[in-house]
């Protein structure tokens, strides 16, 4: 069993290896990090499942105009964790069948015989997400949630990790569908990815891209060690409450004093978005030596976490005001107990 000091050194090996490739986005690659060894708790246990698997890797939701490296920083994490990965690019004519396979009937048989889609993998990338038909989105949702797929009468469970990565370009309005909420909160994160400074951006033309490779460093079972040594990350009652105060400020700002954010928001975070944030919360700790939660873990992790669950009232547009504006004064403002 690995010690939480080697996964520490794991973890900055990782870190570090992915940034050699990926240049001036520090920050997003600390946060896919974040996502892929956080165990988000999607279900209970069930008596006729002998593994007890209840949770998975955090999937997320990556947003940011073409060429900033989205999808080529999850191939290079992909590659650097040694894990089966495969890429999907969505269009309008892309069928659920597609996505997780099919059956087909044999006639030399006379039977059906199941095909899997590109599903059936450690690390999928579903590029440019907003670009399928709602059809064709839902098609992740069983996956994302019970890391299973079901294909006619048989149901196949799914590896693990299973990480699901979706991407999509906030510029494009024509020819895209808006993902429903019900699909938004199914991702632990909205990273949202902006352009580089002008230095890294001078160092990418420096380097060059087809000569490097990434090492590999770990097998995919090295990631369910470390999210056993996460998961024993101690968690303090009064945290507990910190986020459920945070939870029910973006539903009633005035309960907590905030009056500046009266009507700003119409619909707030779901009980769900709770144990997404604090599994975040205990990573963001364990990257920094700690075995324990504080305060600043959630604050951090806080706006990537919940900015794409809350949706904001038309006096929010009117005002110009983000979700990150709102979610930062929430954050910043409510209580600590």
């Amino acid at each position: 069993m690995m010690t939480k000091e080697e996964a520490l050194h794991l973890l900055s090996e990782i870190e570090a290896e992915i940034n050699r490739i990926i240049i001036g986005q520090e920050q997003l690659i600390r946060n896919l990090l974040i996502g892929l060894f956080t165990e988000i708790p999607y279900s209970f246990k069930k008596a006729a499942e002998s593994n007890g698997a209840t949770g998975g890797c955090a999937h997320i939701l990556l947003e940011g105009v073409p060429g900033v490296a989205k999808t080529l920083a999850v191939v290079a994490i992909s590659s650097a964790i040694h894990a089966r990965f495969q890429r999907i690019q969505l269009t309008p004519d892309l069928l659920p069948a597609d996505i997780v396979g099919t059956r087909i009937y044999d006639p030399t048989s006379g039977s059906f015989k199941v095909e899997h889609g590109p599903i059936f993998t450690n690390v999928l990338l579903a590029d440019e997400v907003n670009r399928a038909t709602p059809k064709t989105q839902s098609a992740l949702l069983e996956a994302m949630q019970e890391r299973q797929v079901t294909l006619g009468e048989n149901t196949f469970k799914l590896d693990d990790p299973f990480w699901v990565l979706a991407t999509q370009n906030p510029v494009e309005q024509e020819g895209v569908y808006i993902l429903p909420e019900a699909q938004l909160d199914r991702f632990s994160m909205m990273l949202r990815v902006g352009y580089p400074e002008h230095e890294a951006e001078l160092r990418m033309l420096r380097i060059k891209m087809g000569e490097l490779d990434v090492r590999r460093l770990v097998e995919p079972s090295a990631v369910l060690e470390i999210r056993h040594l996460i998961g024993g990350t101690y968690v303090d009652d009064r945290l507990r409450e910190y986020i459920v105060r945070v939870g029910r400020a973006t539903r009633n700002a005035t309960e907590f004093g905030i009056d500046s954010l009266k009507n700003l928001v119409t619909v707030g975070i779901s009980p769900r978005a709770y144990h997404h944030l604090l599994a975040l919360s205990k990573t963001v700790a364990f990257f920094k030596g700690r075995d324990y939660v504080l305060p600043s873990d959630v604050k951090e992790i806080g706006v990537p976490a919940l900015r794409h669950r809350i949706i904001r009232s038309v006096q929010a547009e009117a005002a110009k005001l983000s979700t990150d504006d709102i979610l930062k004064e929430i954050l910043e403002r409510v209580p600590i107990p």
